[in-house]
């Protein structure tokens, strides 16, 4: 991971992305010629999440693993687990490098894990950035 100097204001436009992708993403109806955009889509938009934190703190990644790793170490309750989000990371490098054609009921899952997990991690993840840039913050 390389060092750079922090950037709320690139991280919280990150954010702003983010959500604006899910929003748009979950009017999608999930069929089995959908199921490839709404799991890149949905997967893109978590790792968003995950560069905004790691932006904020002055680090450039060049790897997911580490977006993501981000996200699960981030103290939030949701109903499902954020490590989950790993399985969309393996299913979008499935789909981007070896053909792989998600089906429906994936879609359909990723869905489910978006509406349970991404917004608590998006509130969150403003909260820490907004810090960041108050008093005592960069």
């Amino acid at each position: 991971m390389r060092k750079k100097h922090n950037d709320s204001k690139n991280a919280q436009s990150i954010l702003e992305s983010a959500e604006k992708q899910m929003k748009y993403t979950l009017t999608l109806i999930s069929t089995e010629e959908s199921a490839f955009n709404i799991v890149r889509n949905i997967y893109e938009c978590f790792r968003m999440i995950g560069d905004a934190l790691l932006i904020s703190k002055g680090k450039i990644s060049e790897y997911h693993t580490e977006q993501i790793r981000i996200l699960a170490d981030m103290k939030v309750r949701t109903e499902r687990p954020i490590k989950l989000v790993d399985n969309l990371r393996r299913m979008r490098h499935n789909i981007n490098y070896y053909g792989y054609s998600p089906r429906k009921i994936e879609a359909e899952d990723a869905i489910n894990l978006a509406k349970s997990c991404f917004y608590q991690l998006l509130s969150k993840a403003k909260e820490e950035i907004k810090n960041k840039n108050g008093p005592g913050g960069s």
